[in-house]
C-alpha cells in the first residue's frame, strides 16, 4: 500500500452538516475538531522570539538543553525518574510520529500493529502504509503472535478512556512476551477529570510502576499542543527505551525529521512551567462542567470520559443522525464512525471551543 492508496480524509464528510450548524441564526458552535483556542502562553511565545536567530540546522536529537527539559518533565510531572537525554527524542508534532513509527520500526506485511478499539484513526493508517495488519484490541489476551507494535491511548482519544497501573503493567508484559514494542500516546495526560483521576495524576506507561523499572521495548509519546496550547508549533517528544530511541535518532536524521530551533526553545520554555498547564486544567474543567450535563439533558449518555478533551457519547441511534440533529440546532460534533467499526452510535464532544461557545452550546443542548 502506498499514499496515494489511502482513504479519503474522513473529515471531509462532515462538511455538510458544518453548513447546516453555520446557517444557525446564533451561528455554529464547533465542538468537532479538538483544536485549542486558547492563547499560547507568554513565556513560551517569549522563548519563541528569543530564538528568531536559527541559523544553522536545528539537531534532531533536539538541543541538549531541551532534551533534559523533557527528561525533568516526565520525573516532575509524570512519575518517571532517571532518564538521560539518551531516553528522549522530540518529534514534529505527535501526528506525524503515530503514522510513522511503523515504519521506523521495520514493520511491514504479515507484521500486527494493534491499537484501541475506540482510536484516534492514524494509528490504523501508519500500519496500512507499511502493508501491516491493523488490529483493534483492547485485551492483551487478544493481542496475537505476530504483533510488532502495540499502540495503547491513555488518556483516550475520543473515548477518555484511563488506563490504571495495573492495565498498563499486563498491557507491557504481554507486548514483552510478543517481542513487540509497547508505545503509549499519553498526550491528553494532564487531563484527568473523574474518578480517581479527579486527585491522582494519570499514570505513564514508562512508570516504574508498570516496567519495573526497566524501559525495554518501551515508548511514551507526548505532545504540547493540549496542554500547552501549542498545536501550530508542532512540538511533541518520546521517551523510554534508549536502543528503540537510538534506532529512531538514525532513522529521522536520514529523513530530515527535526522540530525547528525556535520551536525547540519555546518547548523547552513550556515544559519548565507549570503554571501555565494548571490555568489551562482550570480553563477545560470550567467548561466540562457546563457541557457535561448540557448533553446528558438533551438525552445522550456520556461514556468513559474520565480524562482527556472530549465527552464520548450516544442517544441510542446512528451517530450520522445524532449529528444532523445537532447540526439543526447549530452544533458540530465528531462521528464515532470516524474512530472504528465499533461505536457507530456514538458521538465526540470537543472542549476546545471558547466560554462563550460552550455557554451558548449548552443552552441550545438544555431542553427549556
Amino acid at each position: 500500500m502506498g499514499v496515494s492508496d489511502l482513504a479519503d480524509y474522513p473529515w471531509d464528510a462532515v462538511a455538510p452538516y458544518a453548513a447546516t450548524a453555520r446557517s444557525h441564526p446564533g451561528g455554529i458552535v464547533d465542538l468537532s475538531i479538538g483544536s485549542p483556542v486558547d492563547p499560547t502562553p507568554e513565556v513560551v511565545a517569549a522563548a519563541l522570539t528569543a530564538a528568531t536567530d536559527a541559523h544553522a540546522y536545528p539537531q534532531t536529537a533536539g538541543a541538549p538543553f531541551l532534551r533534559e527539559a523533557i527528561a525533568d518533565w516526565f520525573r516532575r510531572r509524570r512519575g518517571v525518574p532517571g532518564l538521560t537525554p539518551d531516553h528522549v527524542l522530540p518529534t514534529v508534532g505527535s501526528k506525524e510520529l503515530v503514522a510513522l513509527l511503523p515504519l521506523l520500526l521495520d514493520i511491514g506485511p504479515g507484521d500486527v500493529v494493534v491499537h484501541p478499539r475506540a482510536a484516534y484513526p492514524t494509528y490504523e493508517v501508519g500500519a496500512r502504509l507499511v502493508g501491516a495488519t491493523p488490529l483493534a484490541a483492547d485485551d492483551p489476551a487478544e493481542w496475537p503472535v505476530g504483533a510488532r507494535l502495540v499502540w495503547l491511548n491513555s488518556p483516550g482519544n475520543p473515548d477518555g478512556r484511563v488506563l490504571d497501573h495495573d492495565e498498563l503493567g499486563r498491557a507491557v508484559a504481554r507486548a514483552r512476551e510478543l517481542g513487540a514494542v509497547i508505545a503509549g500516546d499519553e498526550c491528553y495526560a494532564e487531563l484527568g477529570w473523574e474518578g480517581r483521576w479527579a486527585e491522582e495524576p494519570v499514570p505513564s506507561l514508562l512508570d516504574p510502576r508498570v516496567t519495573g523499572g526497566d524501559p525495554t521495548g518501551v515508548l511514551s509519546v507526548y505532545s504540547l499542543s493540549k496542554q500547552s496550547n501549542l498545536a501550530g508549533y508542532r512540538a511533541a517528544f518520546l521517551a523510554g527505551d534508549p536502543a528503540l530511541v537510538a534506532r529512531l535518532l538514525t532513522a529521522r536524521k536520514h529523513l530530515g525529521l527535526m522540530l525547528p530551533a525556535p520551536v525547540q526553545a519555546a518547548a523547552a520554555a513550556a515544559l519548565a512551567d507549570d503554571a501555565h498547564v494548571a490555568a489551562q486544567k482550570a480553563r477545560y474543567r470550567r467548561r466540562r462542567e457546563m457541557l457535561k450535563p448540557a448533553v446528558e439533558a438533551a438525552g445522550f449518555r456520556i461514556d468513559r470520559s474520565e480524562g482527556g478533551l472530549y465527552l464520548w457519547a450516544t442517544e441510542g441511534r446512528d451517530a450520522w443522525e445524532s449529528l444532523g440533529r445537532l447540526a439543526e440546532r447549530g452544533i458540530l460534533a465528531g462521528p464515532g464512525h470516524f474512530y472504528g467499526p465499533h461505536f457507530p452510535q456514538h458521538v465526540r464532544f470537543s472542549l476546545t471551543a471558547t466560554d462563550e461557545r460552550i455557554a451558548e452550546a449548552a443552552r441550545r443542548l438544555t431542553p427549556p
